[in-house]
């Protein structure tokens, strides 16, 4: 088989080999692998509450994995997306908090999901105009940037906007929030899957479309792959650097909707959990593009949530070799590939 016609089964000899490197390390601890993903499956799919907390997971990690995957486009690596999750989970919990509560929910959601969209963009757009005015790489700019949204929402959470004796912000308007699984299709699952999810869907097809068809689309695509070209073409490769970062940090701000507007209700420490680096790895599975990343997302979920339910049988760290060694074999391939052509 040619290089060309094993390129698509990348990802999934990846997904295979990361698979049957995680099976090797629960038999060392004299578990039967077999026994551990049945159960993982048992508790995840087959369970209501189970499957709501993979999508839960899974949405978060869907809108990070476009906010890395638009600037792909332009041949830049937003290594920022958790900053941009993080300065819009805060945006959204501080305008969900001052949204005065009389206010109708179909003006109070719309303006904290705006909040945080904006508040994430601009965070991603200082790393795209310091790439275009100063030549300053990308992943030392947004790498640097979440380091700052860090430390500044600490700041501001610590000596501003807490609770007393709480590390964590007031609650939101009640007409802020979104609502979950079970009060918009009548379930009992009782997970804090919400509305984010269907948004999440919704976002990934109109990308799609956006990028493959449409001229915006094709014109990202013509800055990434020859700058010099598209700029004698006539485009202005110079904005379309500044709007691919701009919308991939709108799209990981969006990611508040899911774990404020959606389940906390608040803005508290630790809220993001790494979501925004785990984006990075979902992008790669993919191959950035925006409907294989539903499903690379939702099996990142449920790696996640399902190493929780095997606790008890083994570590759930190994889970997380299972995710680390899929992108090492994703990133791999292609290395070995050029290795093997000198």
């Amino acid at each position: 088989m040619s290089e060309k016609n094993l390129q698509p089964y990348i990802p999934v000899f990846s997904v295979l080999l990361a698979f049957a490197a995680g099976s090797a390390i629960i038999a060392l601890t004299g578990t039967d692998p077999v026994e551990v993903y049945q159960k993982m499956v048992r508790s995840t799919f087959g369970s209501g509450y189970g499957f709501g907390q993979v999508l839960f997971r899974s949405t978060t990690l869907v809108l990070t994995g476009l906010a890395v995957a638009l600037p792909f486009r332009v041949k830049l690596f937003n290594v920022g997306a958790e900053g941009q999750l993080l300065m819009g989970s805060f945006a959204a919990a501080i305008c969900g908090t001052m949204i005065p509560v009389t206010t109708s929910p179909l003006i109070a959601a719309p303006a904290a999901l705006l909040a945080a969209m904006a508040a994430g963009s601009i965070w991603a757009v200082a790393a795209g105009l310091l790439k275009v005015r100063f030549g300053v790489n990308e992943v030392i700019s947004t790498i640097m940037l979440n380091f700052i949204a860090q430390a500044l929402t600490g700041y501001l959470l610590t000596n501003h906007f807490a609770v007393p004796s709480t590390v964590h912000t007031s609650q939101m308007a009640s007409g802020t929030t979104l609502p979950g699984f079970d009060r918009l299709f009548g379930l009992s699952w009782h997970s804090p899957a919400n509305l984010s999810t269907l948004i999440a869907i919704l976002i990934s097809l109109l990308l799609a479309l956006l990028l493959f068809r449409s001229r915006y689309g094709f014109t990202l695509s013509a800055s990434g792959l020859n700058p010099e070209a598209a700029r004698h073409a006539g485009i202005d490769t110079d904005s379309r650097i500044i709007g691919a970062m701009a919308i991939g940090g709108a799209l990981a701000g969006l990611g508040a909707g899911n774990l404020v507007l959606g389940y906390k209700h608040w803005f508290e420490s630790g809220l993001t959990s790494g979501a925004g680096f785990m984006g990075i790895a979902v992008a790669l599975l993919a191959g950035a593009h925006p409907l294989w990343i539903l499903l690379s997302a939702l099996l990142f979920g449920w790696l996640d949530y399902g190493g929780l339910t095997v606790n008890t049988m083994v570590p759930k760290e190994i889970f997380m070799i299972v995710q680390a060694v899929t992108i090492l074999a994703i990133i791999s391939f292609p290395a070995l590939s050029a290795l093997r052509k000198r």
